[in-house]
């Protein structure tokens, strides 16, 4: 498999909704979550050169790196856990292998972030897709994304009733019902990405 090209489609994804990514943060936050994401995923892309032999342990923490030095705020250092772990634990392309690394990823992430489901957060989308990758790891390899794909955006949409209670838009409290989650809404995104390049 050819990483960067899946990197380069979630680039993509990350790009076409840019606007909407800073609508959403504009609502609840400071309103660049889409520039901070675009911008992440275009430097492992610019990188392309240093990191498309590696062995994908390797690339994910070189990922990682980038990633948590460019993304502004606290997604930089969150996604860059995901990455990491992903990698310190991925050993193979099967669905059961994929699945056991995203669940590594996810639970890093929730750890790092000291978040819990319902709290309106990117774990809300992450968390469903994973669990919804181990629950179908018999499917199809499109058909197994594809279930990651629909519990990610149905996660995604069912933080728009939550209210927040980490990161600037905890201060909102009440308030920031009504808002669909950004950082949530770009792991929607990120796993329509895999779900299409696969």
């Amino acid at each position: 498999m050819n990483y960067i090209s899946v990197i380069k489609k979630i680039l993509d994804k990350l790009d076409e909704h840019k606007s909407l990514l800073n609508d959403l943060d504009q609502a609840i936050g400071d309103g660049d979550h889409g520039t901070n994401m675009v911008r992440g995923f275009q430097a492992v892309v610019d990188d392309e050169q240093n990191l498309k032999d590696l062995e994908p342990s390797v690339l994910f923490k070189k990922i990682a790196l980038i990633l948590m030095s460019k993304i502004g705020g606290s997604s930089g250092p969150l996604i860059g856990t995901f990455f990491i772990n992903l990698g310190k634990t991925w050993t193979g392309l099967s669905q059961t292998e994929i699945a056991h690394a995203f669940h590594a990823g996810a639970m890093s992430l929730q750890q790092f972030g000291k978040a819990e489901l319902g709290e309106k957060t990117m774990v809300d989308a992450l968390n469903p897709a994973v669990d919804a990758l181990s629950n179908n790891v018999n499917l199809p390899m499109k058909a197994f994304f594809e279930q990651g794909y629909l519990a990610a955006k149905n996660g995604a949409i069912n933080t728009k009733e939550m209210i927040a209670k980490k990161g600037r838009a905890s201060y909102l409290g009440p308030r920031s019902v009504g808002h669909v989650d950004p950082g949530a809404q770009s792991i929607a995104f990120i796993f329509e990405a895999l779900y299409e390049v696969v």
